[in-house]
C-alpha cells in the first residue's frame, strides 16, 4: 500500500507494436538491443501514465517527451476538488535481459518524467511488480529512486514477483504497513475513494482475490454513497483480458457486482505490459503499459514474455498515464495516444 517512507464498445482495445516488427532483434547489438540507443529512446519517450480527475471523471494521456507536453487540458491540481495522480507499473528491478538491460535507468526515467511535470500529482500509484526477483537489493533500488518523486503520496499493489520467493513477507515489510489480509487497503482522497487489492496471492495460472478479500472489498464498499467516485487498482488484470495467457480474475467478477451501483468505477491494472481498454456500462478498465518492457498483443505470439524490440519502436510500446478528476461529468472518459502519435 503506502510507501512506509514517504456508447463505448465493450471489445478491448489493444495497443501495441506491430507484432511481426515487434519480435525482432535490433541488429545493434549482438544482445538484441543496444543499451545507449534504447536509453536515448527512453529519454526521449518517456514511460508512464498520468491521470487527471475532475469532477468524478478521469481522462489518461500517455506521457510526451517533456514535462510541458503531459497530455494537454486543464491544470486541476490547484483546485479544492480536481487533481492528477500518476500510475506506474512493472518496473521489474533486478530484470536484465535483451528486453531491455537497465531496468532501472528506465524507471529512473519514468520518475524524471514525473518531477518534470508543470504541477507535482498528488498521488503516484504503482500496480505491481515492483521487483523481478523480490531480492532485498532489489526492493532497496525500487524505494530509494521512488523517494525521490514529487508526488504527494505513492500507494503501492502487490504483483506475482514481488512475492513469489518468500509469500510476500518483503513486500509487506516495504510496502504493506497497514493494509489488511494480504495487502488490501482504501483509502479517500478529495472525495474520491481509491481500493488497493492483491489479486496475485493465490495465483494459480490466472488471477485470484480469494473469499476474505471479497468479503472485505464489499464491506468497504457498503457505507459509501453510490455518486462517490472510485478507483480500484490491482496488478492482474479484473476482468478476462486473455484467459489463455493467464491475464485475468475469474473471481473478480464477484466482486465487479459491488460496483454495478456506483456512477463513476475506474479499474486500473498492470501485469500484461501494454494498454488495454475496455468500457462495460458505468466501469471502465484500464491496464497500463511497463517502465521495463512490452509484451506481445494477446494471441499474436505463441507465450507472453519480455518483447525485444528495436529501439526506435519502443514509443509504442511503453507508456506512463494521466488522470484527471472533473466533478461534474455523469460518464467516464479514459483517452490514451501512443507516444507515437504525440511525438
Amino acid at each position: 500500500m503506502k510507501d512506509a517512507n514517504s456508447p463505448i464498445p465493450a471489445d478491448p482495445q489493444v495497443l501495441s507494436a506491430d507484432p511481426a516488427e515487434s519480435t525482432q532483434s535490433s541488429p545493434a547489438a549482438g544482445d538484441g538491443i543496444d543499451r545507449r540507443d534504447f536509453l536515448s529512446c527512453m529519454a526521449w519517450a518517456g514511460t508512464g501514465l498520468l491521470w487527471s480527475m475532475a469532477g468524478g471523471v478521469p481522462t489518461s494521456k500517455l506521457f510526451a517527451a517533456t514535462g510541458g507536453r503531459n497530455g494537454g487540458g486543464a491544470d486541476h491540481s490547484k483546485s479544492s476538488s480536481g487533481f492528477s495522480f500518476v500510475q506506474i507499473s512493472d518496473s521489474h528491478i533486478g530484470f536484465n535481459k535483451a528486453a531491455n538491460q537497465d531496468v532501472t535507468g528506465t524507471l529512473k526515467i519514468a520518475l524524471d518524467k514525473i518531477n518534470a511535470l508543470p504541477a507535482p500529482p498528488e498521488l503516484l500509484l504503482h500496480t505491481g511488480d515492483i521487483t523481478h526477483s523480490s531480492k532485498p537489493a532489489e526492493f532497496d533500488t525500487a524505494q530509494q529512486l521512488i523517494k525521490g518523486v514529487k508526488v504527494g503520496e505513492s500507494f503501492y499493489v502487490p504483483g506475482e514477483h514481488d512475492i513469489a520467493t518468500d509469500d510476500g513477507a518483503m513486500y509487506h515489510e516495504r510496502f504493506g504497513a497497514g493494509s489488511q489480509g494480504r495487502g488490501w487497503y482504501s483509502f479517500a482522497h478529495k472525495g474520491v475513494h481509491f481500493v488497493g487489492l492483491n489479486n496475485c496471492q493465490q495465483i494459480d495460472a490466472m488471477g485470484k482475490m480469494g473469499d476474505d478479500q471479497l468479503g472485505w472489498l464489499k464491506a468497504d464498499l457498503a457505507s459509501l454513497s453510490s455518486s462517490t467516485p472510485l478507483v480500484i487498482f490491482a496488478h492482474i488484470p479484473l476482468w478476462m483480458v486473455y484467459p489463455e495467457w493467464g491475464w485475468g480474475t475469474p473471481d473478480a467478477a464477484e466482486a465487479l457486482t459491488y460496483l454495478k451501483r456506483f456512477g463513476s468505477v475506474t479499474v486500473l491494472n498492470g501485469h500484461i505490459h501494454q494498454i488495454v481498454q475496455k468500457v462495460e456500462g458505468n466501469v471502465a478498465f484500464h491496464t497500463a503499459t511497463s517502465t521495463a518492457f512490452p509484451q506481445p498483443a494477446p494471441g499474436s505470439a505463441p507465450h507472453a514474455g519480455p518483447m525485444v524490440v528495436p529501439a526506435g519502436k519502443l514509443r509504442s510500446v511503453l507508456g506512463i498515464t494521466n488522470v484527471q478528476y472533473i466533478a461534474k461529468h455523469s460518464h467516464l472518459a479514459i483517452v490514451d495516444s501512443s507516444l507515437e502519435e504525440m511525438a
